[in-house]
């Protein structure tokens, strides 16, 4: 009988384990998933926690709920990962689990620790995170009480979880501010390494301006090298100086640590891998899906979803000696809310940036690209039943995995 290890058992490797249990006659396959935690989290959600908008409750759910029947579930830290020997040492009782195919899924986290002052006497009082569910509930109680000043949101570096997400963040703010009718005691300013809060031309024609329209300051090219907790301000490696009531931050991300004990990342321990089949460059029988590879395309549960639709059938070819097809496109879409009850959607992949139209049909959509509508905002909130209840579970969409230019147009 052949061995499947999936490490991980969150977004990508949840994901896995139920498309790969359909497809792999189970009296030829023993489909083994490892984790250390038992909770899932729906982590698009933790940016409505701190406005209100979603609590704790609405966004947690036993991991054990979406394992399917016949995979076994094992609770336990991982020791080290050992390809030569295919082969994966657990923490829990230091036993050792064969493989003859693995496949990576530890995601990916903030690291606050990274940045010199960041994680020091003041985080969670007035230094906060929100890509964290402490985090995004020790800001929602700030948030609860604060009376205007100056809020920075500093992205530390790139890549991070769901790239829009801070742009999200800070254009909520702006609507919850109006909500609470303080917004002219409050000033927003957005901080980024990258040029600017949109680097694509075309999105950037049709969006650039979407922050300075809402009140918002743009700090582009801001590389922070140190916080100052006691004088509350962020300073970059050119000394530059932003001085904050309260700093939001999106601290570094980096892979899962065992990556880097085991020899098997790279500088942020992310699993160098082919971005169109997932196989390691290095190993022949391990794959690496989600936020756990190195692939250029954004780490976000849309990528993770469109991957695993490549992946499953093609998988099964390779198991049965077949070689790989290069199915996957690096396809992407996301949901931006923008406040007010709107929201934008972006599509793209690793040859197209997004671009203006309707999705996903052409001329009807119901939902517009590179454009601010009510629709936009319903499908971002529409997406978490279907992602507790179709995407964890590995049912397929009506959506094509590779990206489709129908009803999109260039200008």
């Amino acid at each position: 009988m052949k061995k499947l290890l999936i490490l991980g058992a969150g977004t990508a490797g949840t994901m896995v384990a139920n498309r790969l249990r359909r497809l792999l006659d189970s009296d030829d396959w023993q489909i083994t998933i490892v984790d250390q935690h038992e909770t899932h989290y729906y982590q698009p959600g933790f940016l409505f926690i701190p406005f209100g908008m979603y609590s704790k409750n609405d966004v947690v759910k036993p991991k054990r709920d979406f394992i399917p029947s016949g995979v076994e579930f094992i609770m336990s830290p991982i020791e080290i990962i050992e390809p030569e020997h295919n082969r994966v040492k657990l923490i829990k009782d230091g036993r050792y689990l064969n493989y003859d195919f693995l496949v990576i899924a530890t995601g990916t986290s903030t690291r606050p620790e990274q940045t010199t002052g960041l994680h020091e006497h003041e985080w969670h009082k007035t230094i906060f995170d929100f890509y964290t569910i402490e985090g995004a509930c020790a800001l929602a109680k700030h948030l609860r009480t604060w009376q205007g000043g100056r809020l920075v949101l500093n992205i530390v570096e790139n890549p991070i979880k769901c790239p829009v997400a801070p742009l999200e963040f800070i254009m909520l703010a702006d609507w919850f501010f109006h909500e609470q009718g303080i917004r002219n005691k409050v000033e927003l300013i957005y901080t980024t390494p990258l040029p600017g809060a949109f680097t694509k031309p075309i999105a950037s024609k049709h969006l650039g301006d979407i922050l300075e329209q809402k009140g918002v300051k743009i700090m582009p090219e801001f590389m922070i090298e140190h916080v100052d907790p006691d004088a509350k301000k962020i300073v970059s490696y050119d000394e530059q100086e932003i001085e904050y009531d309260l700093l939001v931050s999106i601290p570094l991300n980096m892979g899962s640590d065992v990556i880097a004990k085991s020899g098997m990342g790279d500088d942020l321990n992310y699993v160098p891998v082919d971005k169109h089949t997932f196989l390691s460059t290095k190993y022949p029988n391990v794959f690496a899906l989600g936020d756990a590879s190195n692939v250029p395309a954004s780490k976000a549960g849309s990528v993770a979803h469109f991957a695993v639709d490549t992946f499953g059938e093609n998988f099964v070819r390779y198991a049965e000696g077949q070689e790989l097809l290069p199915l996957f496109d690096g396809h992407a879409n996301c949901f931006i809310e923008s406040g007010f009850g709107k929201g934008l959607l972006i599509d793209f992949n690793y040859d197209t940036e997004p671009l203006p139209g309707m999705y996903p049909l052409p001329g009807v959509g119901p939902f517009s690209l590179l454009q601010e509508s009510e629709a936009n905002h319903w499908g971002k909130v529409m997406f978490r039943w279907m992602y507790w209840n179709l995407l964890l579970k590995g049912q397929e969409l009506p959506l094509p995995a590779k990206m489709s230019m129908a009803g999109k147009w260039k200008n």
